[in-house]
């Protein structure tokens, strides 16, 4: 079991965060949303919403033109984001006025061409300064994460990277060693979407990450609803949620019950989790 040297062990909201959940023997609800998705100013008091519902960690998904791993739903969200003016700095400039209401983790969620155009060290240092606590990078591969991750590490910002049901042990030792909060597992291959059942891959994906690494294990993709939350909270020490979350702002953005919506949403999902760790 191995992780590369990095400031953030033991210090980050994110490492904090899973430790006092461990500590009280609860599972963590990750939510996902498409920063500026129905429009930038919103996104502050969608975040809160989930908060206030449960949820224990947002990732902040910055809007792309050409996603290869997003669903249709997030891809709808990001067009939606994108034609209201959302672009990886007005990202930050969200992230810190969240940071300004809340101390909730906050993970960047961001494919990698914006990186490269925005600059790598740049982003580092300004992520950290808009209140950012980790990056994950969808595409980029953990076989070339060597120039990566010490720039993200000397900012203190942990870097989670995927594992899924086809990685090899290999992978899997890669994920482990430059991963630090925790390890994102995909449950299914494709694309992010609803589902109406669990992957039969995801309890032996779960094992063999158990087997390479110690930090918490989060499990995501295809899960919307308690119950499959609750299946999860059996396994793993976080469930992500994002595409349904994604629907409901969709199916709601010009009513003011949007945030209301969200919140109980939030809740029922963390609800599920309490009876999957009972």
């Amino acid at each position: 079991m191995s992780s590369i040297a990095t400031g953030t062990q033991g210090g980050s909201r994110i490492s904090r965060l899973f430790a006092q959940l461990r500590a009280d023997g609860r599972r963590g609800l990750i939510a996902y949303i498409t920063a500026g998705d129905p429009c930038p100013d919103r996104t502050p008091a969608l975040v809160a919403a989930l908060e206030h519902g449960g949820a224990d960690l947002i990732e902040l998904g910055v809007p792309f033109s050409d996603p290869i791993a997003d669903g249709p739903v997030i891809q709808r969200a990001s067009e939606r984001a994108l034609r209201a003016g959302t672009t990886l700095p007005s990202v930050l400039g969200i992230a810190a006025r969240i940071r300004a209401q809340s101390n909730i983790p906050l993970l960047l969620f961001t494919y990698l061409n914006p990186v490269m155009r925005y600059g790598l060290e740049a982003l580092a240092r300004d992520a950290v300064r808009h209140g950012i606590d980790g990056c994950l990078l969808t595409d980029l591969s953990v076989e070339e994460a060597d120039a990566y991750v010490p720039v993200m590490r000397k900012q203190n910002l942990d870097t989670v990277f995927l594992a899924a049901p086809t990685s090899t042990p290999r992978r899997l030792e890669l994920v482990s060693r430059y991963s630090s909060g925790f390890v994102y597992l995909v449950s299914r291959m494709g694309v992010t979407g609803e589902r109406s059942s669990l992957s039969e891959a995801v309890e032996p994906l779960v094992r063999a990450m158990r087997a390479a690494t110690d930090l918490p294990l989060a499990v995501g993709f295809g899960i919307s609803t308690p119950d499959q939350a609750a299946q999860i909270g059996r396994l793993a020490d976080a469930v992500v949620v994002g595409s349904a979350f994604v629907r409901t702002i969709e199916q709601n953005m010009d009513r003011p019950a949007l945030e209301a919506q969200l919140e109980a949403q939030a809740r029922a999902l963390k609800d599920g989790l309490r009876k999957g760790a009972a």
